[in-house]
């Protein structure tokens, strides 16, 4: 009887320590808590057309200290204040959408070193040896523009030849050969749906250099404009790819998109938070 008992004590006391572990978010992989995650397009996606203190003021009250800052021709006249509010409200500019001459300055003004980041279109050669080459060159003057200001240059997928993870491990490794350490790879679950099959093989490739992994709904169906973007958690393979990342030991960052033109971003934050914590459930079985 008393040999049942202590068995009975051990068994609450394992239950107890769960469940604190569980409810302090502790056990949450590396990477993915709030705080640590990226807000990425939530810019010029916004349908509320929030202006730099407003976004700021929003990306803080849903518990994010970090974002990339994608823009559009116009709002030049709008990157001091995006770095003053974010500055204000404790909110790191975490990476800048391909790169300005006015931001450059900006950055050494307010000594902030955000990565640079930039789709790789492939150049025209007839060997994939000789079109790495030619990207790499077409490349170099962007990595030199962040060694200007002490950033990094995020090698951005977008489609094609460029956003092949064979390519991008390639360019990287081109511009690293050349003296230009600070160089990674910034992969989009949103450009990579014909990549879905070999994920565990490409993930494999890119992850040493990673530098952003950002999330997005996954359909293994035919992509469409309409189901190129969903919420994480209404896709079919997010949650494996999700799995991979995390058992390979990946401790982020990872991107949470908007990217959403008719939808307020705010909205569209949640409910992507909301999605990556079942994902998260699901994938760590939490």
């Amino acid at each position: 009887m008393q040999m049942i008992k202590l068995k009975l004590l051990f068994l609450f006391a394992l239950i107890g320590a769960i469940c604190l572990s569980s409810s302090s978010g502790k056990d949450l992989p590396v990477g993915l808590a709030p705080d640590d995650l990226v807000a990425w397009c939530v810019v010029p996606f916004d349908a509320s057309k929030r202006g730099p203190e407003e976004r700021a003021t929003m990306l803080k009250d849903l518990g994010f200290k970090r974002c990339a800052y994608d823009w559009r021709p116009g709002y030049e006249v709008m990157f001091e204040a995006e770095i003053e509010a974010y500055q204000k409200h404790g909110i790191e500019m975490f990476a800048f959408w391909k790169g300005h001459e006015l931001a450059y300055e900006l950055f050494r003004k307010h000594d902030i070193q955000p990565q640079l980041w930039h789709t790789v279109r492939g150049e025209s050669g007839d060997s994939f040896e000789e079109k790495v080459r030619a990207t790499v060159a077409a490349m170099e003057p962007l990595a030199k523009q962040a060694v200007s200001y002490g950033g990094t240059l995020g090698l951005y997928n977008h489609g094609g030849w460029g956003g092949e993870p064979k390519s991008l491990v390639a360019v990287c490794e081109g511009l690293r050969s050349k003296g230009y350490e600070k160089v990674g790879i910034v992969y989009n679950f949103h450009h990579g749906h014909d990549q879905i099959e070999r994920w565990e093989e490409a993930f494999s490739k890119m992850k040493p250099y990673l530098l952003c992994l950002n999330l997005n709904g996954m359909t293994e169906n035919e992509v469409t404009k309409q189901n190129k973007i969903l919420l994480l958690g209404d896709g079919e393979a997010e949650a494996e790819m999700l799995r991979v990342a995390i058992e390979s030991g990946y401790e982020g960052p990872f991107g949470i998109l908007d990217h959403q033109m008719e939808t307020d971003a705010r909205e569209t934050l949640i409910k992507n938070l909301e999605g990556l914590e079942r994902l998260v459930n699901e994938a760590t079985g939490r």
